[in-house]
This record gives structure tokens, C-alpha cells and sequence, in this order.
């Protein structure tokens, strides 16, 4: 095949003009811990830090190296990874006689140089994982069990070592028969799934062959069911990691809406979402409950005396089991009382997920066109055996889709699947129905077949100056990488030997595209338009049908895939209906459908576009017709999660964006705020001037100071009494502030400063009192003044923007602290409907809904993807995940988010006194200490450092401040110890019992540890902080078991008694909040999900296809 050189005509190499620059890649947790570092990462000047990051620590090869190539074995230069996969891909070509000649094979390898180094196109994960592993560097290691078919023969072998063929696919559909240890039954399944996950891929599965629970076995007795199954893949997948990173392992369940155990699986995960919510309560109440009895014990002595009987009592009455009260009571007898009992929160990293099933997988039901028919009709559906095909039971269609529908209101799960649509436009149903799609859905096709996916990035065919798109180029670039795809397969080693087998047979290439919602507002375009969906049906017509073109060139030179033959008719016809669609055509002109897609419009498509769309379609069934097709499906839409954020794409697939304003990482660490990309070209493509697109910015972004400000200006400040060097550190951090007051808090000024504006000592120590405030700032001028320097994050009522023109600028949540405008789930479900009619696979996407949508607005939407001919549908309800926070999510629709968040604020009815029964943790307005307080000191030496620890009491002689110091360590370690104590402090005096201190940090471990000296009852401590709190546990909550030696009574004064836990704390009109409650927060008004990532713990997860990506470190929990 001859290659045309296009994008490096002319230059002396790939890599011509660009210019190299030396960085460091690191990437820090939230709480700001190093955990990724390379140094001298030599990457495009042109790329981002978040790129030049993905590509250090997600795809750079760490070890195995040659020495020639790096010094310490691992790679660092950009050109060395673009080397290593383009050379792949040509010597493979070459090896199966792709290129007409070795001047073709060179501009391929250029041309590839060229779109990976400028950022043009990626292709999926395991390709930069694993391909040129052993063609580039030699590296080889221990097979693995993979197969491969040989392309010279056609012969299935094993693969001899891990890496001479590399896994570069992504995509997986495995078939599970009902069969349990046998070859493709179940505990194979578990095996292949493995293996898959181990190498950086994804897999799908139905499971509807296996028998319903109650079915009778071969050998006698009754099925346990499909569930516990399930249950076990599901525990499985939790444990292994993707491609030796650290993300979950990416898997889909796929269940038929026939099959007898529907219903339990339709409610699988609302039920484990309530386990955990039982599990968060319960571990509450049960631990205040154990530990008041073994306090009540350890006072009295006795398990008879009337404080013992009375806990007891309690702790029955609130249900705590009468064994485990039994267990607390006979350790607490034997001296051997548990120090801590485990309380488990909503965290979806945290111990009650973990121990809860359902929580590896992405779950879809299979419905056909008949069952959405029958709910539709109010009729009866059968369920069946798997056995004998038999009817078990029927069940009313619309009873089962109310299921359906409220399972995924309740927690997002399940999605569906359309049956009929999906094998409607089945290229090969000759040779069975496709039956399940891999863990994102864009890929669904037969079972035990493979997809490779590379991605587009749209935005860099776009020339801004000419104003449309570059058709010529892009192409092009479909055509090298459809080869490139195509030569994928030929190399690729497989998991299993059907996988291989059949992914020979059918060669599927998934071909898609990012940056959409990007390319879409450059152009000035709505996302929910008529135009913005013509345009993107446009541009994946084009992408499939050239795709389809070069495939049908391949098959005229090397042959059509070896099941084309079976299936010439059937393929045709979908074909035929891709072009027809191209058209327009009235409905009755489609073969074989049952709903008719939304075709091109001319009446909205670019002239240019529309023609080269219809174009490309009538050569791919021109040569179709003559040649057949090198490939059984060529495209499908992926989430582009992690490859996204190595091309700079400000959106993923199919996506619009999410935000107006980025927060951009600096090559030497820290953030800066900046507008999104594409709405400067927007606003010029929309005809502003280069003044008012400037207006506009500043409006969205802000200014960056408080210079000449409204309000809080910075002269205001000066002349309150805040010198000019501390007023120009708070300009330096307004570069990337989200309010004012982030930057404007007493932490921010020296003691001295502190001091000249008249602020209380007690102030200083409280994280949310309001400086701006008491310095006689309105809610007004400061709300002024935030706009000035912050921006409003929006566009919504920003100078010289036209009402007409804000849809342009719609993100899929409100941006800001004044947006109100989003893109309604209709929308997201028209771009779908626009983009599938021209995909030979399916789109991989969320439809996000807000949080007040209700239960009918799920159904509606179910039913309007299913009526606009989607294949799948996947939702996302703002908010249905226990572990995704309430704070922030509520609107003026949702009474019962507002409720609950005034009621946590206290500003709703007050409880009354007394004690909280749910288990829940009571919090309180703040108890100020008297001036004049007692306490005590007590020094100690733990590791030969010495420690003081201070304290200061209220009058009933309760503990509520502590100091510390260890005078001779360095000025940062007593800074974070003084620091430590404050936090401790500011807890103590908002409620927070002691003892929750206490079960939280006794046993900690850390250096200095070991003998301790001078203290009378403690004499080992693992750290210091255990030192800490086993000293006030003793002193004030008589923790004798935390003692080494038995103590007398410790009191210092008089106006000491015996803490009480029987004195409630009230609830009142001040709630403090966590730093992760407050980071949540501000994430989610910066269009974040508010959930932490799982592998690097900042909280900028966003949605990204039916799965979530993080923009600080790029990890996923999908499998592209």
C-alpha cells in the first residue's frame, strides 16, 4: 500500500521545529505528599505539565531499558516512547507486507512521529503500555498464556514470552458458559478476566447462560444462581490492578431481561448501597455504645454495679447485639477490652465499600424491542430457564422496568442495552448475536473477540483562521490510523485461544474521537443545537466511512477479513443504511430497522462536510461491493479518560466540557487559573472584539488582584494597617484563588500585623472566623470584590456577551458560583443520537442528571434514548452514590437536600438535649474557655526527645486546649506539632469528644518511638502523638488500660470531676466542617464530581464516558 506524506512534507524530520524542553514530572496526594517524581523528562514544548505528567508516570517504561538508550533503565525523552510504538507498528507492517515499499514504510513511521508528538491522535492505554516492549529494547519475560494467530499461516500458537507480541487491546467480551471448571465455563472466565486485567484492559460479559438460582444441576441438587457467581468476579476484579497501576480493574456485567434472576440483579447494588449505609450507622452506634460500657466498667469495677447495667441497657435497646454486648463485657472482665472500635464511612475507597459486592463492575440489562413493548403495552414478560428455554414465571413488563428505572435513580446502575438496536446494525449476525460490550460500552460485538481503540483529537484538525474544518487532514489521518489498527491486530497476542482466534477472524478496529465539546464551542456552536449535532454526525460520518474505505482497500490488496464471505449480505445492508443515514433518507428507504436513526440534516451541515460525508460512504460501499472489508466494525466513540489528558484535550469523546475555568499546573508545581481554551477563539469566531473577548475573560476568570478593586481593594487593606510585603504574598496566591476568603484568612498575616488590626488570640486559632468581616467589610464588597479578583467562573451576565450566544458556552454542570445554565440530559441524549447512526460500534457516555431529577425524569430518559436508536445508555444522577457528598448538590427543586443541609448547618428545628440515638456523631457551636484556666503540665522523654505537654480546662474541669512543644527538634516539625495541637484545640472546643481523639491516634506509629522516661503510668509509646494521647486518655478519660503502670487519681484541682458521657452537646447554629468536606465543595463548584481519586487522592475527578478520570494524575476507572 503507498503512504502519502502530508503532515511532514517538507521537513527534515517528524520532530522539525519543535521545540524540546527538560521538566520535572511530579505529582503530589492531596494532602501534598510526593507521590510520582522524575526528573529531566524531555517532552514538546508546546505540551502541557498534566501531558508531560500522564507520560512519566503513566506510560514511560521504568525498568528493562537498555543502557545505550538510559543510563538508570527507564525512559525519559517523549521521542523515545513515539520511537518505540512507531517503529512497532511499521516493522509489523513491514513484516505483513503493508507498505508497497521501504520509502512507504519511512513515511508512515514519520507521519505517526509527527500526529504523536503534536498531539493529533493516541492510541488506548495498553498500546503505551506494552507495545515495542521487545521490538525496541528486547524485553521479553516469562509467557503468560497468551495465543496469537500467524499471519503468514493462519496457524493459532502460543505465545512464546510476554512482550515479543504485545497486548495492545483495550477492549474484551468474553463468553461465560454454564459450565463451572470446564474449558469457558466460569472459573476459566475468572482466569482469562485476569489475565485481560494484568495487562492494562477492560472485559465485558453476559452472564445469562448460567442458571437461575433453583434450576436443577446435571448432577443432582439445585443452582446457588447466578449471583453468588457474580459475587466472586466481582471480588476477583476488586483485587487486581489494571496494567500494573494503580486503578481497578475496568469490567462490565451484561444480564438479559428474560432471565429468572433478573430482579435480584436489577437490585444488587441498591442493595449493597444500603448495606453500607447500615454498615457507616451501625459501626457508629455500636462503637459509642462499647465504649460507654467498658468506660462504665473500667470506673466501677463491676459488671453488676447500676453504670454497667445501665449502659448495657441502652446499648440492647438501640439493637446492638446481645452477644457482642456479652463479648465487650467478658474481654473488659478479663483485662483484655478492645482500645478501638472501627468506625466505617461513606468513603468509596473506605472499608464499608470494600466489604460490600457489586462495586468492580459497570452493570447493563439486555432489553430488546419486544420487552420495551411490552412495558409500553402494560403486557406480561416471561422469564426463562436456562436449561430447557422453559417459562419459569412471568412477571408484568412495567413492574420489572419500574425496577429498573428506580435502581438506577437510587444508585446509577443498571444501564441498558438494546438488544434489538444493537443487532439490528450487526455486521456479522451470521455467525451469532452480539450479546455483551466491554466495561464502557463503545464496544460490542460477537463474544471472545478483541478491539483496539486509538482516538482523534478533532481540535487539531480545526484551522481557526479559515473558520471550518480541515477535512483534507483529517482524513488522512483516519487512514494511517485505521492501518495502524489494522497492523494491531496482526501483532497482537491474545488472553485466551478463542480470543485470538475470533479477533483474527473479524479483525475489529475501534477508531474514535476526542475534544468535541471543544471543537463544538470553538466553532461557536451550542452542544445541545441542531448545528453542534450536525456537525459532530458530520465528522463521525466521515471518520466510519473513510475507515470503512481504507479497510475495503486493504481487503482489495491483502483480502477481506475470513468471515466476510458468511456474512456479505448482512454487512452490505448496514453499510447501506450508514450511507442512507449519510443522506437523510425518509425512513422507509432503511433495510431492517426497527427505529430509524437521526440522519445528516442539510438543512443544519456545513456544505463541505455533508459532501465529504456522503462522499466517503458511497466509496466505502463502492469498493465494499467489490472488495469486501478488511475489518468487521472499524469505529466506536471511547471515554478517552486517560489519552485525553495526554493530547491536552480540554474534553473527553463525545463530552462537552465540564468547566469555564482550568486550573493549569506549573511545571515547577502549584496551579494557576486560567480561561478555558476554547472560549477565547469562541467568542472571536462570534464576532467580539479582541476588547470585549478581554472584558469577558477578566469577567469569567478574574482580574488576579485586588488592585483598584470594589470593596476589599488592596489599597482598603493597606490602609487598615497591612504592610505592602504581606498584601503582595496574598497577589501572588490570588493567581489561582477560587474566593476571596481563601486567601484573606488570619493565617495569612504575621502576628504583628495581626496585632496592629486589634485581632483576639482566640481568633487566630479558628480557621473560619471571618478577618474580612471584622474588618468592617459588607457581604457586598467583598462579594465585589471576589468578582473583581476571582471572576465569577461563568459567563452568565458578563459585559458584552449576547443572550443569544450563552448556549455556546453551556458545560454539563452549572460553572461558577452564579451559573445556572447547564445542558439538560436531552441534550446529551440528542449528540448521542446525532453521532450513532455513523459509529460501527456504540459511544461510551454518561447522561448526567441533576440532582433533583426525579424518578419519572430517569424513565423519560430511558425511553428517549431508546426511541433516538441507541444502542446504550448509561446515567448518572448528581448525587446517587452514598459516597459522593450532598454538600453543594442541592438546588432550589431539591427541599429535601436543602433540608437536610440547613439541618446539618443547625439552622433548621434543634434536636432537643439529650442523647443522640442514630449513632450519629453530635456537634456543637462552639464552648469559648475562661480566660483565667487550669490544667496541667506534664514533660516526658519518649526515643531521648523531650515533649511538654500543656492543657487547658473549662471550669467542670473537661479538657479544651492542648499545648505542645519539643524545644529542641527543628522549626518545621514543632511547627506541624503546634499546628497538630491547634487543630486538636479547635476540635475539643466544637465537641468533638476526646475520646474520638483518643481511638484515633493511640497506637499511631512513627519515629521517635520506644522507651519513655519521666512520665509516671506511660513508660513504651509507639510515636509521639501515642505518647500524647494516652496521657490525656488517662488523665481525664481514666483509660487505665492505656496505662503501664495502674495511676492514682490525677486531679490538679478542685474544680475537676469525672467527665460525663452522659451530658449531651447541643446542636446549634455553627457546624465546622472537614478540610475533605470543604475541598469536596470547592471541587464540585469547579465542575468536579467532589469524589477523590482513588490512586493520587485530589479531588478532581470528572465524568469521562460511563466511567470517571482524574485531571491532576490521569487515572481512570475505565479501560482506554
Amino acid at each position: 500500500m503507498k503512504i502519502a506524506r502530508r503532515f511532514t512534507e517538507g521537513l527534515s524530520d517528524p520532530y522539525d521545529g519543535i521545540t524540546w524542553e527538560t521538566r520535572v514530572s511530579e505529582i503530589r496526594d492531596v494532602e501534598g505528599r510526593v507521590i510520582f517524581r522524575q526528573e529531566n523528562v524531555v517532552v514538546p514544548s508546546f505540551w502541557s505539565q498534566i501531558a508531560t505528567d500522564i507520560l512519566a508516570q503513566k506510560y514511560f517504561r521504568r525498568r528493562g531499558v537498555p543502557v545505550e538508550v538510559s543510563p538508570d533503565g527507564r525512559e525519559y525523552d517523549a521521542r523515545q516512547v513515539f520511537h518505540r510504538l512507531a517503529y512497532t507498528w511499521m516493522w509489523w507492517g513491514k513484516e505483513a507486507g503493508y507498505f508497497d515499499s521501504e520509502e512507504d514504510a519511512r513515511v508512515f513511521y514519520d507521519e505517526v512521529c509527527y500526529m504523536l508528538a503534536h498531539q493529533m491522535a493516541a492510541p488506548n492505554s495498553p498500546q503505551w503500555f506494552n507495545t515495542g516492549l521487545h521490538a525496541v529494547y528486547g524485553i521479553e519475560g516469562p509467557p503468560q498464556g497468551h495465543y496469537y494467530v500467524d499471519h503468514r499461516t493462519g496457524e493459532l500458537k502460543k505465545s512464546a514470552n510476554a512482550y515479543s507480541r504485545p497486548q495492545p487491546h483495550a477492549c474484551f467480551i468474553l463468553d461465560v458458559e454454564d459450565d463451572l471448571v470446564g474449558e469457558g465455563g466460569i472459573m476459566d472466565a475468572l482466569h482469562r478476566e485476569a489475565r485481560i486485567f494484568k495487562y492494562g484492559s477492560g472485559t465485558g460479559s453476559n452472564f445469562s447462560k448460567i442458571r437461575a438460582e433453583g434450576e436443577p444441576l446435571s448432577g443432582g441438587g439445585m443452582s446457588s444462581g447466578l449471583m453468588s457467581f457474580l459475587k466472586v468476579f466481582d471480588r476477583s476484579a476488586a483485587a487486581i490492578k489494571s496494567g500494573g497501576t494503580t486503578r481497578r480493574a475496568a469490567k462490565m456485567v451484561v444480564l438479559d431481561v428474560d432471565h429468572p434472576d433478573i430482579l435480584t440483579f436489577v437490585r444488587w447494588k441498591v442493595e449493597e448501597e444500603y448495606k453500607v449505609a447500615s454498615l457507616v450507622a451501625g459501626s457508629r452506634l455500636v462503637a459509642r455504645h462499647a465504649r460507654e460500657i467498658l468506660s462504665a466498667y473500667r470506673s466501677e469495677g463491676d459488671v453488676g454495679a447500676a453504670a454497667v447495667r445501665d449502659a448495657v441497657g441502652r446499648a440492647l435497646e438501640a439493637g446492638v447485639p446481645e452477644q457482642f454486648v456479652h463479648q465487650v463485657l467478658r474481654l473488659a472482665e478479663e483485662g483484655m477490652g478492645p482500645e478501638e472500635f472501627p468506625v466505617y464511612t461513606t468513603d468509596w475507597e473506605g472499608e464499608a465499600y470494600a466489604t460490600v459486592s457489586g462495586q468492580s463492575s459497570n452493570n447493563s440489562v439486555r432489553v430488546p424491542h419486544e420487552f420495551m413493548l411490552a412495558v409500553q403495552e402494560d403486557r406480561e414478560w416471561p422469564l426463562t430457564a436456562r436449561t430447557t428455554g422453559e417459562v419459569v414465571r412471568t412477571v408484568r413488563a412495567r413492574d420489572l422496568w419500574n425496577e429498573i428505572v428506580l435502581a438506577a435513580w437510587r444508585c446509577a446502575d443498571p444501564g441498558l442495552q438494546f438488544d434489538t438496536t444493537i443487532n439490528e446494525w450487526h455486521t456479522c449476525p451470521a455467525d451469532g448475536r452480539i450479546r455483551a460490550s466491554n466495561p464502557c460500552s463503545e464496544y460490542m460485538f460477537l463474544d471472545d473477540t478483541a478491539c483496539n481503540l486509538a482516538s482523534l483529537n478533532l481540535l487539531a484538525f480545526y484551522d481557526e483562521e479559515e473558520g471550518r474544518f480541515d477535512v483534507e487532514s483529517f482524513v488522512h489521518a483516519v487512514d494511517i490510523w485505521t492501518l495502524i489498527l489494522e497492523i494491531s491486530v496482526v501483532m497482537a497476542q491474545f488472553p485466551s485461544a478463542e480470543v485470538a482466534r475470533r479477533s483474527y477472524l473479524y479483525r475489529t478496529l475501534g477508531l474514535g474521537f476526542a475534544n468535541l465539546g471543544s471543537l463544538l464551542m470553538v466553532m461557536g456552536l451550542p452542544y445541545d443545537s441542531e448545528e453542534g449535532r450536525a456537525v459532530a454526525g458530520a465528522i463521525a460520518a466521515i471518520m466510519t466511512g473513510r475507515a470503512y474505505h481504507m479497510s475495503a482497500r486493504m481487503a482489495a490488496e491483502w483480502g477481506p477479513f475470513p468471515r466476510f464471505e458468511a456474512n456479505r449480505e448482512h454487512m452490505l445492508r448496514v453499510i447501506r443504511n450508514h450511507a442512507r443515514a449519510a443522506r437523510h433518507a425518509p425512513p422507509e428507504e432503511y433495510e431492517g430497522l426497527s427505529v430509524t436513526p437521526m440522519g445528516l440534516d442539510p438543512d443544519h451541515t456545513p456544505g463541505y462536510l455533508l459532501e465529504t460525508a456522503r462522499r466517503v460512504w458511497d466509496e466505502a460501499l463502492e469498493w465494499g461491493e467489490r472488495h469486501g472489508f478488511r475489518n468487521a466494525q472499524v469505529s466506536a466513540i471511547a471515554p478517552t479518560g486517560t489519552i485525553g489528558l495526554l493530547m491536552d484535550c480540554d474534553t473527553t469523546g463525545i463530552e462537552p466540557d465540564y468547566a469555564l475555568v482550568k486550573f493549569k499546573k506549573l511545571a515547577g508545581g502549584g496551579y494557576f487559573k486560567i480561561i478555558n481554551r476554547s472560549v477565547p477563539p469562541a467568542l472571536r469566531r462570534l464576532g467580539y472584539s479582541a476588547e470585549q473577548v478581554e472584558e469577558i475573560v477578566r469577567y469569567c476568570v478574574g482580574r488576579g488582584t485586588l488592585k483598584g478593586a470594589p470593596g476589599v481593594s488592596y489599597e482598603a487593606l493597606r490602609e487598615k494597617g497591612i504592610p505592602e510585603e504581606e498584601l503582595e504574598a496574598v497577589e501572588e496566591r490570588l493567581r489561582g484563588a477560587f474566593s476571596l476568603r481563601g486567601v484573606l484568612g488570619v493565617w495569612a498575616f504575621s502576628p504583628g500585623t495581626l496585632d496592629r488590626l486589634g485581632v483576639p488570640e482566640e481568633a487566630r486559632k479558628d480557621p473560619s472566623f471571618d478577618l474580612l468581616g471584622f474588618l468592617g467589610f459588607s457581604e457586598e464588597e467583598v462579594s465585589a470584590a471576589e468578582e473583581w479578583a476571582c471572576g465569577a467562573m461563568t459567563l452568565e451576565g458578563a459585559p458584552h456577551l449576547r443572550e443569544e450566544h450563552l448556549p455556546v458556552f453551556d458545560t454539563a454542570t452549572p460553572s461558577g458560583r452564579k451559573g445556572s445554565r447547564a445542558i439538560s440530559w436531552r441534550g446529551h441524549i440528542l449528540m448521542m443520537a446525532a453521532v450513532q447512526p455513523f459509529v460501527s460500534g456504540a459511544i461510551s457516555k454518561t447522561i448526567n442528571m441533576p440532582q433533583s431529577a426525579t424518578v419519572r425524569d430517569v424513565e423519560e430518559a430511558y425511553l428517549l434514548s431508546w426511541r433516538s436508536m441507541l444502542k446504550a445508555v448509561a446515567l448518572y444522577r448528581d448525587g446517587s452514590k452514598l459516597s459522593q457528598p450532598l454538600v453543594g448538590a442541592g438546588s432550589a427543586r431539591d427541599r429535601a437536600a436543602e433540608v437536610i443541609a440547613e439541618t446539618e448547618r443547625g439552622v433548621g428545628t434543634a434536636r432537643p438535649a439529650g442523647r443522640v440515638e442514630d449513632g450519629g456523631l453530635p456537634r456543637g457551636k462552639r464552648r469559648v474557655l475562661p480566660p483565667r484556666r487550669t490544667g496541667y503540665t506534664q514533660k516526658a522523654k519518649i526515643g531521648g526527645h523531650s515533649l511538654f505537654i500543656r492543657t487547658g480546662e473549662y471550669e467542670d474541669g473537661t479538657p479544651g486546649e492542648i499545648f505542645l512543644d519539643m524545644y529542641k527538634e527543628g522549626a518545621a516539625f514543632r511547627s506541624l506539632l503546634n499546628s497538630f495541637a491547634i487543630a486538636v484545640s479547635l476540635g475539643l472546643q466544637y465537641g468533638v469528644p476526646l475520646e474520638e481523639f483518643v481511638d484515633a491516634f493511640v497506637f499511631t506509629r512513627f519515629e521517635p518511638n520506644g522507651m519513655v522516661q519521666g512520665h509516671p503510668y506511660i513508660k513504651m509509646a509507639t510515636s509521639v502523638i501515642d505518647l500524647i494521647f494516652r496521657d490525656l486518655a488517662i488523665s481525664y478519660l481514666k483509660r487505665y488500660d492505656l496505662a503501664h503502670v495502674t495511676p492514682e487519681d490525677l486531679s490538679s484541682t478542685e474544680l475537676r470531676r469525672e467527665v460525663s458521657l452522659e451530658e449531651p452537646l447541643h446542636r446549634g447554629e455553627e457546624v465546622p466542617r472537614s478540610r475533605k468536606d470543604v475541598l469536596r465543595e470547592e471541587a464540585r463548584r469547579r465542575g468536579y464530581e467532589g469524589d477523590p481519586c482513588p490512586v493520587c487522592g485530589n479531588f478532581t475527578m470528572v465524568r469521562n464516558g460511563t466511567c470517571l478520570k482524574c485531571e491532576t494524575c490521569g487515572a481512570t476507572t475505565g479501560c482506554s
